[in-house]
């Protein structure tokens, strides 16, 4: 929900909080970016000029640059930055709740109680993970979370980028079970070492039949 949050919602939060400076910070950026963009040739690009553009035609052509870069999936600093901000904003403000399944709350309870110490991997920013944690349906539940890891450590597809993430938790990969929709992600672990469970949620891929890796589709199943 938070991409669908901030392509719906973009139009109305530029509109209404244009003069706070943090938005102009990313104004600026998403604006110099597209001047980049432009040079490069990119045909979507829409260039932004901040000293000859009214103030009503910088919003316009921003809103522009974000709506092709977001339908094209992009992965890019300044984009990423307005979205960020925007999430901020709308947990904080209470329009956004992280969205938890029952069991894996209870399941990340229980294995806390029992002294083991929980991590999350996403290719989510940290921040928007500590947003999702911090403001979830469930509470603040970043009081479980011993620490965040993005893919600034390494694709998740990457068996290295487990092994980097062991090393900084300070154990062995065969101490650590990582937990996941996605089986190249399972893959990518179980060849680093790590223990793993593919966990199945409705409207996720379909996992095939021969499957080797153990599957679940409640946490509370997977032992302590």
């Amino acid at each position: 929900s938070l991409f669908p949050y901030v392509a719906r919602s973009v139009g109305e939060f530029l509109e209404t909080r244009w003069t706070d400076p943090e938005v102009q910070t990313h104004v600026q950026a998403i604006a110099q970016q597209a001047n980049q963009d432009v040079k490069d040739g990119i045909a979507e690009a829409i260039a932004i000029d901040l000293d000859a553009d009214s103030s009503d035609e910088i919003r316009r052509k921003v809103l522009a640059n974000v709506d092709w870069q977001m339908k094209a999936d992009r992965k890019i600093g300044a984009l990423k930055g307005l979205q960020g901000y925007m999430w901020r904003f709308g947990f904080e403000s209470g329009t956004l709740k992280g969205e938890m399944y029952p069991d894996a709350v209870k399941a990340i309870e229980r294995w806390v109680e029992a002294g083991k110490r929980v991590f999350i991997y996403s290719s989510g920013s940290i921040e928007a993970q500590k947003l999702i944690f911090g403001y979830s349906d469930h509470g603040d539940m970043l009081r479980y979370i011993s620490g965040h890891y993005d893919t600034k450590v390494g694709a998740k597809t990457e068996n290295s980028s487990y092994r980097g993430i062991a090393k900084d938790i300070g154990v062995q990969p065969a101490r650590i079970l990582f937990v996941s929709d996605n089986v190249l992600e399972i893959q990518a672990a179980d060849k680093a070492g790590l223990q793993t469970v593919v966990s199945i949620r409705p409207g996720n891929a379909p996992i095939k039949d021969d499957c080797k890796f153990q599957t679940t589709t409640d946490f509370m199943t997977i032992p302590i």
